[in-house]
């Protein structure tokens, strides 16, 4: 129970860890970031290496630019994914995983392949959903 892992934990390890379940914790930002619709998929993607911006939109399917936009500042903000803009004629932009990011990316793709895999279970608990 989170009660007992409090009681266990000094003051010390409670000041290091984010709190999920607190309302004001700054890790909730970081959750809604990593587990969004977007966020999920472009971990996928850049797990498989570098790519530029079209390159992401192509790969994922259904992302308006301006979601994709917002979804990469939102994991290069919180430490996830690393922009480079290189000076090139033309320019152009490379993201790929942090370190960080790529702890993320393995843990959410565990979640993606346990969909994947489980997708026709799913569909029979849920009659409304063929």
């Amino acid at each position: 129970m989170v009660g007992d892992r409090l009681a266990r934990e000094g003051l010390s390890d409670r000041l290091r860890r984010g709190n999920l379940l607190a309302v004001d914790c700054p890790s909730r930002e970081v959750l809604k970031h990593v587990t969004s619709r977007w966020g999920v998929l472009v971990l996928i993607v850049l797990e498989g290496g570098t790519q530029r911006f079209s390159g992401l939109r192509r790969a994922i399917g259904g992302v308006s630019e301006r979601m994709l936009a917002q979804t990469l500042q939102w994991l290069e903000a919180d430490g996830l994914v690393l922009r480079v803009a290189r000076d090139v004629v033309p320019p152009h932009v490379e993201y790929s995983l942090t370190p960080l990011g790529s702890e993320a990316a393995t843990r959410v793709r565990g979640l993606a392949d346990w969909i994947e895999t489980s997708l026709p279970r799913i569909l029979d608990a849920a009659p409304e959903r063929r």
